[in-house]
């Protein structure tokens, strides 16, 4: 779970108890991601430890980020990008040790000095199912790191969620990068 805790910290997927808000659809990517992305960022780990994050372009529609952290091999993640409504969104493969599936996390580039991920308030999100807003059910993550939630409504109706005004609160900042000094 560590390594994985790393991408918390980096793409900010995981929220910080353990629980993950996954998805059975990834996000289709819809544009490329502002350029303002790609780069270095630094920021520090719930523990206080240098972070690093390397952002660029993958293959086709994909970005690769490799994240450093002090005494850890680096770690490299693939994942998209997409643009609805007024937010961007990062939609990454989860890996089969924690559940598979995909996770979304929102994003946003301030002044091409830093950068801000976002992710699911995993207790809002099981509200939404509670209220018929969303489907899906409740997982026990692998490693049993806590009670997560698996939605399987279709890419549109997520969307429309994800996107409402009402529902901005739904986003939780995760995680703080810094451009770094090149």
């Amino acid at each position: 779970m560590k390594a994985w805790r790393v991408v918390l910290l980096t793409l900010s997927f995981l929220l910080l108890g353990g629980c993950l808000v996954t998805f059975d659809e990834p996000l289709a990517a819809n544009q490329p991601a502002p350029k303002a992305l790609l780069g270095q960022w630094s920021s520090k780990d719930a523990w206080g430890q240098p972070l690093q994050l390397d952002i660029s372009r993958g293959g086709g529609n994909t970005y690769k980020a490799i994240a450093r952290s002090q005494g850890k091999a680096p770690e490299e993640y693939t994942f998209t990008v997409a643009r609805h409504g007024n937010r961007w969104y990062l939609s990454a493969g989860v890996p089969k040790r924690l559940g598979g599936n995909f996770v979304i996390g929102g994003f946003e580039v301030i002044d091409g000095k830093q950068l801000v991920v976002y992710n699911l308030d995993v207790e809002q999100v099981r509200q939404a199912l509670d209220n018929k807003e969303l489907s899906g059910r409740s997982t026990q993550a692998a490693d049993d790191n806590g009670e997560g939630v698996l939605i399987d409504s279709p890419t549109e109706r997520v969307l429309a969620y994800l996107d409402d005004p009402a529902n901005s609160d739904l986003f939780v900042e995760a995680a703080r990068f810094q451009r770094s000094a090149r």
